[in-house]
């Protein structure tokens, strides 16, 4: 009876379903940006973590997700071509639940670590692994608008998670910090569900000579017959791009001295060196530890500075929007040019102003709100410019052969560099103060000006002058 069920729901139900697997986890990963701001200025998480308030302690604490989350991003390619795409999306889910739980039913710091590491490997998984499911499912005419519900759950889960944090900062006791960590669990009620009634992704099918089982994946993506003209003509284009793809692979050791035509190895700088800057713009230090700011270094209180973070959460979502309708009528070189000058301005006056309230108690009320509008400017600079380009510039800027491991290692070097900045962001917060901001100014100048130009329109992505030349840099 299931297999009947499973396969009566086709077409538009199944992209649908599809889709809906993916949004729920970029939802998930969205949550779990924002959820451990407000956990961290918890007075009951404090009481039961006194150790949290050493920076080293907090920062070891909260990195833990991001190193996971590396580990997690590099078995996802590994996962994702031995099991199978839907396979290792639900692995990094079991993953995740299993991290949630131990979090919110933490009484010791091993396990709340243990906990966000196993989290951060499960998000590291489906993070990487569900847009390739998604993109390999769907039909290329719709495949970057259903991308963009991922991309925008995310954005507004992390959006909710803050609001969370503030409905709950006028309760006492456990729940404050405990709810929001069970919450987490909400999602594994869609996932799991609606997993029977998804296919195995037609691509991977005949990556591993499963021809047969592949046709009747794409009979029901089309809603059609095995022998009609679509479901043949998406097998032939599949097959065509896996023998384009074989000819286009270069040997390792060519790439690595750059020694072949398509220039891989200065790709692969572009493409990881996005994800590298926009880790070091500051994105994530505000995103776990701007209450924490607020509340230890300008003066505002608990309640205030979790509203502030929400507000600026709000903000920050509103503003991704921006970005469909420029990215393709501006470009990704000069989004990621204009979004790094204005976050490095906002950088560059909120340190000012963060040190003229530390300096004269008398204007800190007034500085410390021009500080707190400058961390919002920056976060509806980011959102439009680097919160979603460096992912698709990642996979446009790489050839066909090296698109798959161009992207794992942009995605490795996001969370990687992502572990390094939470990692040290309190340190650096309780030892530099406003200096610390003035650190993430200089990098954002640097970047865009070796970024070089991507068309949508042609196959490789970069220009044939691009390719011709050796250096890697545009000048």
């Amino acid at each position: 009876m299931s297999v009947i069920l499973r396969h009566r729901v086709r077409g538009g139900q199944l992209v649908a379903l599809i889709t809906l697997i993916d949004a729920m986890s970029a939802c998930w990963f969205g949550y779990c940006q924002g959820v451990f701001a407000g956990v961290l200025v918890s007075p009951a998480f404090l009481e039961l973590f006194p150790e949290v308030t050493n920076g080293n302690i907090s920062g070891a604490v909260t990195s833990s997700f991001f190193l996971g989350a590396f580990v997690g991003a590099i078995l996802a390619f590994v996962l994702g071509d031995k099991l199978g795409r839907k396979k290792a999306i639900l692995a990094g889910h079991v993953l995740n639940t299993v991290g949630a739980a131990l979090q919110a039913s933490a009484y010791s710091l091993p396990q709340l670590i243990i906990g966000r590491t196993l989290n951060g490997i499960g998000i590291g998984i489906t993070s990487t692994m569900s847009p390739v499911y998604l993109g390999e499912c769907v039909k290329p005419h719709l495949r970057g608008r259903l991308l963009v519900i991922g991309a925008s759950a995310n954005i507004s889960s992390f959006a909710l998670a803050n609001w969370i944090n503030y409905g709950l900062a006028f309760r006492d006791g456990a729940l404050q910090w405990r709810l929001p960590l069970v919450i987490q669990l909400f999602f594994p009620f869609i996932i799991f569900p609606i997993a029977p009634f998804v296919p195995e992704s037609p691509r991977w099918l005949l990556l591993v000579g499963r021809d047969d089982a592949a046709k009747l994946v794409l009979a029901r993506l089309n809603d059609a017959l095995v022998t009609d003209e679509s479901v043949v003509a998406d097998y032939n284009s599949i097959k065509a791009s896996m023998r384009l793809e074989r000819l286009h692979q270069v040997p390792l050791i060519d790439v690595l001295r750059n020694r072949d035509k398509t220039q891989n190895l200065r790709r692969l700088i572009l493409s990881s060196g996005t994800q590298f800057m926009q880790q070091f713009s500051g994105i994530n230090s505000l995103g776990f530890y701007l209450p924490t700011l607020l509340h230890e270094s300008v003066g505002y209180s608990l309640q205030m500075s979790r509203l502030l973070a929400a507000v600026s959460g709000t903000i920050y979502l509103l503003a991704g929007f921006f970005s469909l309708a420029v990215v393709d009528r501006i470009g990704r070189r000069k989004l990621m040019l204009y979004g790094s000058l204005g976050m490095a301005a906002c950088h560059f006056i909120s340190s000012f102003t963060l040190k003229t309230a530390q300096e004269d108690p008398s204007r800190m009320k007034t500085f410390g709100s021009v500080t707190v509008a400058f961390f919002v400017i920056y976060h509806a600079v980011f959102a439009p410019t680097w919160g979603g380009i460096p992912w698709v510039y990642a996979a446009e800027v790489n050839s066909l052969g090296w698109r798959t491991r161009g992207a794992g290692a942009a995605t490795a070097t996001n969370w990687g560099t992502g572990f390094a900045v939470v990692q040290f962001t309190k340190v650096g917060i309780d030892n530099l103060q406003w200096a610390f901001f003035l650190s993430k100014v200089s990098p954002l100048f640097a970047l865009p000006f070796s970024v070089t130009h991507t068309h949508t329109h042609t196959h490789s992505r970069v220009r044939t002058s691009d390719i011709a030349n050796p250096h890697l840099t545009i000048f």
